[in-house]
C-alpha cells in the first residue's frame, strides 16, 4: 500500500463561464501522506477551493489524475464519486451545515443514515470526549455556541471512520479563541488517531496549526 494516500498529477480545472475559458487549476502535483495533517493556503481564486471539490469527489477534473486512497477519481462515474465521499471522505465547512429541526446527536446520526452505516466507531464516545460534545448531543444547533456547533460537525465528519479529513475554512465563521480550540482539536485528532487531515485556508495562522504547508497561487502549487 502506497504511504501517500492523495495523489495528484497534472491536475487541471477548466470552467467554462460564457464564452471565457477560466482555469481554476493549471497542473497541480501534490501527494499528501497517509496520516498527515496538511494546509493548503492561497488567497481568494488561487484554486484551492476547486482542489478542495475534486479531492472530495464533488466535481470531476478536466484532465490528469486525482488518487484517493487508490483510486482514480477521474475514472468515475458521478454515483461513484457519491460512493466514494461516503466511504472514504469526512467534510468540515465553514457553515457548519447542520440541520437546524435535528439535535446534535441526530445530526451525526443522519450521516450514518444517508451512508448506510448502522454502528459507531468503538473509539467514537473518545472523539466525542476530544471534541467536548458528547454532553451536548441532545441541543439543538441553536442552543449551541459557534465552536460547539463546528466540533459537532467535526464529529458527524469522522462517525463513518473516513480515511481522510477534509476541512474548508473550518475556523473562518469563528473567534479567536473558538478558532485555536477547533486548531487544536484537529491537531490532537491527526496526533492521536493518526487521521489523514487535509485543511485549506487562507489564514497563516490556522495554517501554521498543521504538520505541513503548500501554498497556491494562480491555479498551481507555488512551493
Amino acid at each position: 500500500m502506497s504511504d501517500s494516500i492523495i495523489i495528484t498529477r497534472g491536475l487541471t480545472k477548466t470552467f467554462h463561464v460564457g464564452e471565457v475559458d477560466v482555469h481554476a487549476l493549471r497542473g497541480v502535483n501534490l501527494e499528501v501522506r497517509r496520516g498527515e495533517f496538511l494546509s493548503v493556503i492561497g488567497p481568494s481564486g488561487s484554486g484551492k477551493s476547486t482542489l478542495f471539490h475534486i479531492l472530495g469527489g464533488l466535481a470531476p477534473p478536466t484532465s490528469g489524475e486525482a488518487i484517493i486512497d487508490g483510486v482514480n477519481i477521474r475514472a468515475l462515474t458521478e454515483n461513484q464519486r457519491t460512493e466514494l465521499r461516503q466511504r472514504k471522505i469526512g467534510f468540515v465547512f465553514q457553515k457548519y451545515n447542520l440541520l437546524p429541526t435535528l439535535t446534535a446527536g441526530d445530526n451525526i446520526a443522519l450521516a450514518q443514515a444517508l451512508a448506510h452505516v448502522n454502528s459507531r466507531p468503538a473509539d467514537f464516545d473518545q472523539i466525542l470526549e476530544l471534541l467536548g460534545v458528547k454532553r451536548r448531543l441532545h441541543h439543538k444547533p441553536s442552543a449551541l455556541s459557534g465552536g460547539e456547533q463546528q466540533r459537532v460537525a467535526i464529529a458527524r465528519a469522522l462517525v463513518n471512520q473516513p480515511a481522510i479529513l477534509l476541512a474548508d475554512e473550518p475556523t473562518g465563521n469563528l473567534d479567536t479563541q473558538n478558532s485555536n480550540a477547533v486548531l487544536d482539536i484537529l491537531r490532537d485528532l491527526n496526533k492521536r488517531t493518526g487521521q489523514t487531515i487535509l485543511m485549506i485556508t487562507h489564514n497563516p495562522e490556522a495554517a501554521a496549526f498543521a504538520d505541513r504547508t503548500v501554498t497556491m497561487r494562480d491555479g498551481v502549487i507555488i512551493d
